[in-house]
Order: C-alpha cells, then structure tokens, then sequence
C-alpha cells in the first residue's frame, strides 16, 4: 500500500510545484509588459545593459517572492479544481486514501515554496534589491535621502552625538557635537565646526575644540583637524524608502537592534520587513490548505468558480496585510500583530474549510 502513495505524492507534488512556477512566468510576463508601457521614458535614457542586470535580472525575483502567497493560492486552486473536475480526487479518496493523508504532499509542496521564499527574501534578494533601488534612483525617480537636520542619537552607552545638518552628497555634517556622560554628569564635550564622514566609523572633524570636565576644572584641546573613530554611520540616521529591502535577514535584525539601543524612533519599516519575512513563510502553508479544500470536491460551475473565489481570497489577503502593515507605521499596533493578524485570521478559516472538507 506505501508504493502507490509514494506515486500519489510525487504526482500531486510534481503538479502543484509546477503549476506554481507556470504561474509565476506567466504574471511576470505580464508585469514587465506592464511595467515597460509605465517607464519606458526612463529605460531610454538608461543604458540597455544597466536596465537588463541592474533592473529586471533584480526585479523580477523581487516581484516574484513578493507575491509568492498569490501564486501559491492560485496554483494551488488551479490544479487542485482541475483534478476534482476530472473526478480524480473521488478516485483518490475512494481507493482508501484519507483526506488527511491527501493533505501531506500538499504541505510538502508548500514546505518546498516557503523555504524557496524564506532564502530568497532573506539572502539573496536585498543584496540584489540594492542595485535595482540605485537604478530607479538614478533613471526614475530618486526617493533616496541625502539631507537630514537636527540629528541627535546615542552612538554608544553614555555618548549623545548632534549634528544641526548632514549633507550625505559630499559626507559633511555641520555644527556637531558629543557629549560624553558618567551616569549623569558630563565629562567630555567634542565641538567641530564641520564633521565628515569617511568609511565605516571613521569620520574627520575640523575647527574642533575638546572640554574635559573634571570635577570643577576643565582641560581645553583645540585643533584644525582630527580623525576620530565615532560608532555610528549616515545610514543610521539617513533613512530612505525601502531601505530595509536591501539588508539581509541576520544584517535587519542586528541594524533593528542596534537602532532601538540608540533610541531611534523611525524604525517601524524595518521591524515590518522582519516580520513579513516569516509571515510569508506561515502564509505558505494557510493559503495552500485553504485552496486545497476549497477546491477538491467538484463544482457545478467548474474550476471557474474555485478559481474566482480563490482570486478574491488571495488579493483580500495581500491588501489586508497592507492595511495592517499601514497601522504599525501609524503606531496603531506593533509590526508583529500587524504582519501576523491576517495569518491568524486565515488560519481559522483554514480550520473550518478543513473540517467542512474533511467531514464531507
């Protein structure tokens, strides 16, 4: 009895994998139609080879693993209805198979999609994401941060740093100082007429004079320049859109990490794209158990209904996720209850079709 099991999985297995990458080629052929027609004054003024490699060889896998529970969802209803309209499943299901036992090579199918997605999404599209942002930077519209004013964080325990302007095109920052404290007394203060920044932590100040506090006395240091080591870089306060696209999974969490030490506010885009990372993942598994009931028994109105209500179910998905993702940037809710609320509340569907399926 294992033999024809083993056949039954690799079948169903076989069919929705490739069902799901069929998909997949087929909505990205439609978008970068789409997506042509929409910034085609851009792609002419950028050279070929750089909107070939730079953009959609890094678009692509980028749109792809974004709308990967779309595809799931859909490929997942598609065969799943084409095998319940051949009356397959009535076979399956009369030769002693379970509904549960049929459940496994679905779920080993989405167990294969939700590792694909969690590897893509969280090493090897950033590093990608980083060349197509700085292509639509430079050829379609540049949502890059280069300026920034009033900045003050902590860029270590005990040490404030403030810099009235950051000029992030020729790396100068204007009327800085740090502020060094024991517990709450002040013991050192840096003031520079001008700060820049060189590679890493390592930044130049110049016009600087240096107080030294100790106890009632005070030891001026003055000088016209001065390489320092400072544990903090523009990207920490120059926060630009999609920037937590570009970090892997290991580099967001510790930038996410390192940013809350500091006391950095502005940082609920980061924590979203931390969590929508394992969202996507769990949403793999819902999303594949919902079309699978929703579509194994057969319909009057054929696979087209199936089909339908899947699509309406999957784009309710996405847009409920960005709606909740809205309430986390607007400090409504935390990024963990707004990436996983949609989860939770498709998984209690997936509960009941499965019961309903099960029971049926």
């Amino acid at each position: 009895m294992k033999k024809p099991f083993k056949i039954l999985d690799l079948y169903i297995i076989k069919k929705f994998l490739g069902t799901y990458f069929f998909a997949i080629l087929l909505i990205l052929a439609i978008t970068v139609m789409f997506d042509i027609n929409e910034k085609l004054d851009s792609f002419l003024k950028a050279p070929i080879h750089a909107t070939i490699f730079d953009y959609f060889l890094n678009f692509l896998p980028y749109f792809a693993n974004q709308f990967s529970p779309l595809f799931t969802f859909i490929a997942c209803i598609f065969f799943t209805s084409k095998l319940a309209d051949n009356s397959e499943i009535i076979a399956m299901l009369s030769s002693g198979v379970s509904f549960r036992r049929l459940m496994r090579p679905y779920i080993v199918s989405a167990a294969v999609i939700a590792a694909l997605t969690w590897v893509l999404g969280a090493y090897i599209i950033p590093p990608a994401n980083v060349k197509r942002i700085e292509y639509t930077n430079t050829y379609v519209k540049n949502k890059r941060v280069d300026y920034g004013s009033n900045i003050q964080m902590m860029v270590a325990p005990g040490e404030i740093a403030y810099m009235s302007r950051y000029d992030n095109t020729t790396r100068t920052g204007y009327r800085f100082s740090l502020d060094k404290f024991d517990g709450k007394r002040l013991v050192s203060r840096l003031t520079a007429n001008t700060i820049r920044w060189d590679s890493l932590y390592h930044w130049q100040v110049r016009d600087y004079m240096i107080r030294d506090i100790d106890g009632i006395r005070e030891h001026i240091k003055r000088g016209s320049r001065l390489d320092t080591m400072i544990p903090f870089e523009p990207r920490d306060f120059l926060i630009s859109k999609n920037d937590q696209e570009t970090l892997t999974s290991p580099q967001l969490q510790e930038y996410i990490a390192r940013q809350k030490e500091r006391g950095v506010a502005n940082i609920e885009a980061f924590e979203i794209e931390n969590e929508r990372r394992y969202a996507m993942c769990a949403a793999a598994f819902i999303l594949t158990v919902i079309g699978m009931t929703l579509s194994s028994k057969k319909v009057k109105g054929g696979m087209g209904i199936n089909i339908g209500i899947g699509l309406v179910l999957s784009f309710s998905y996405i847009l409920f996720m960005t709606v909740t993702s809205t309430f986390a940037i607007s400090g409504y809710t935390s990024p963990f209850v707004a990436m996983w609320i949609p989860n939770m509340i498709y998984i209690v569907i997936a509960i009941i079709l499965y019961r309903r399926a099960s029971a049926g």
